[in-house]
């Protein structure tokens, strides 16, 4: 046994393994609005996203391929293609698209209201609230009221459509992923909703006309990479190894963490400005997360 992580293990309750997971989860998900922010000044929001899922799927796939998992059945590619056409396609494409015109950080504060919609969702198989659930569903609700009103998606109808769309996605998306049409076990399962939902992202691109610009910013091209590599596989399994080791709440964490990550590097590095009244009603949107993840807890 190592013995040196016992005094961090036991100050905290957690092992440095979980800590190095959570902070994956907190910083890199947060970061990763910004760096889709980036990636836009050289790559179209359904090309880079596309593209990033599809190479981030292959090297996923093949790592898993190479330690012995089994392939996907028919049916699961099946199961992989409208999961990651609704959260991928759906969900991120409507992010990117989003983000064009709305900041990253207001972005991700609406986004935050997530486990709020998937439990409203978790509704139509008779998962009924507690009246803590309840409280948090609806002061997340009130927030995000608040935050359509701001100046950020007042000023942009298209860029508050796109969001409402990309969160629906992928909440239908996730609920469907755990009660009727379950991916293939493990990382495998995830690097096939990657291929699935890349391909259908690369469908929307051509779809829509995107090209490939000739010249690429650097900046775009070092945020995109850093999307496939740090966004797609490091935080993605730290999420999953919260959970196998740790606990369904310790994993959702992230949900009213990002937000404000999210926010202060927008306003910080990208110069995007946020209103008080945008900061309230984010807040507001964290408090009922918080209010949902207790009320989830105690009924455990």
């Amino acid at each position: 046994m190592n013995t040196t992580s016992l005094p961090l293990k036991n100050a905290i309750g957690l092992g440095p393994k979980l800590m190095l997971c959570l902070a994956a989860t907190w910083l890199v998900w947060g970061s990763t609005y910004l760096a889709i922010k980036v990636a836009l000044v050289s790559l179209a929001p359904f090309l880079q996203m596309g593209s990033r899922f599809l190479v981030a799927g292959m090297l996923l796939a093949a790592w898993m391929r190479w330690r012995g998992a089994a392939w996907p059945s028919r049916r699961q590619w099946l199961h992989a293609l409208v999961i990651g056409g609704l959260m991928l396609g759906g969900g991120m494409g409507g992010t990117a698209v989003a983000e064009q015109t709305v900041g990253s950080g207001l972005v991700v504060a609406f986004i935050a209201v997530m486990p709020l919609m998937i439990a409203g969702l978790n509704l139509l198989w008779g998962e009924k609230p507690s009246r803590v659930e309840s409280l948090g569903i609806a002061c997340g609700l009130l927030g995000v009221l608040l935050l359509t009103q701001g100046q950020g998606f007042g000023a942009s109808p298209g860029g508050l459509l796109a969001i409402i769309v990309a969160c629906a996605s992928w909440a239908v998306g996730s609920v469907l992923s755990q009660r009727v049409w379950p991916l293939a076990p493990g990382a495998m399962g995830f690097a096939s909703e990657m291929l699935a939902g890349g391909a259908v992202l690369m469908g929307l691109s051509l779809f829509n006309g995107e090209t490939l610009p000739a010249h690429i910013e650097p900046s775009a091209l070092w945020a995109w990479a850093y999307l496939v590599v740090f966004g797609s596989l490091i935080a993605f399994n730290a999420y999953m190894v919260l959970l196998a080791e740790g606990s369904a709440g310790l994993a959702s964490s992230y949900s009213f963490v990002n937000p404000v990550i999210a926010m202060l590097l927008g306003v910080t590095l990208a110069g995007e400005h946020i209103s008080g009244h945008e900061w309230l009603a984010a807040g507001i949107v964290l408090v009922g997360v918080v209010l949902l993840l207790i009320g989830r807890a105690k009924a455990r």
